[in-house]
C-alpha cells in the first residue's frame, strides 16, 4: 500500500490541531488488551512530551489508533513527533510479540480553526460504537487522554454549542 502523502504546500510545524489515524500492519487486531494499549500508548504520551504535543484523546480500535493532537509550540513540528512514537512504539511491541506493529505511513488531517475541538473528540469517542463494539462510548475501555481524565473530557465534548 502506498504511503498517503503529505501536502505539498504546509509545513507540519508550529501551533496546529492534527487528527492522526495509525494502521496496525495486515490490519491484525491487536489492540484488544490492557497491556498493549498501555504500552503503545505510553509511547505515544512520552514522545507527545519531548516534542511538544497535546494528546487531546486517543481511540485505541482493535486495528488501528485514533489521535487528535495539538502542537503546543512554535516548534512542535508534526512528522518527527510521529516517526518517533511510532518507532518507540514499535520496538516494544516487536520485543514484546515478536512481530510488525504498523503500516508504513499515517493518515493525518490538518484541523482548520474553526472546526470544534469538541466536535471532533466526539467522533473519536463514537468510534468503537459506529464499529458495533460498545453501545456506550463509556463502556469502551481503549479511549483516554493525554490531558483529561474521561470524565473531564466527556464533560469537555458536552458543552459543544454553549456560548
Amino acid at each position: 500500500m502506498a504511503r498517503p502523502k503529505r501536502l505539498s504546500t504546509f509545513d507540519y510545524l508550529g501551533p496546529h490541531r492534527y487528527f492522526l489515524t495509525c494502521c496496525v500492519q495486515d490490519r491484525r487486531s491487536v489492540f484488544v488488551d490492557d497491556d498493549t494499549v498501555a504500552l503503545v500508548r505510553s509511547q505515544f504520551l512520552e514522545q507527545a512530551d519531548v516534542h511538544a504535543f497535546a494528546i487531546l484523546v486517543d481511540c485505541f480500535m482493535p486495528d488501528h489508533l485514533h489521535l487528535p493532537i495539538e502542537a503546543t509550540t512554535d516548534q512542535s513540528e508534526l512528522r518527527p513527533f510521529v516517526a518517533r512514537a511510532k518507532q518507540h512504539a514499535a520496538f516494544g511491541f516487536s520485543k514484546r510479540y515478536g512481530y510488525r506493529l504498523w503500516q508504513e505511513g499515517y493518515h493525518d488531517r490538518v484541523l482548520r480553526s474553526d472546526e470544534s475541538t469538541p466536535a471532533v473528540i466526539r467522533y473519536i469517542i463514537a468510534n468503537p460504537v459506529r464499529a458495533g463494539l460498545v453501545d456506550d462510548p463509556r463502556d469502551y475501555p481503549y479511549w483516554g487522554s493525554g490531558i483529561w481524565t474521561r470524565e473531564a473530557l466527556l464533560d469537555f465534548i458536552a458543552i459543544e454549542g454553549r456560548p
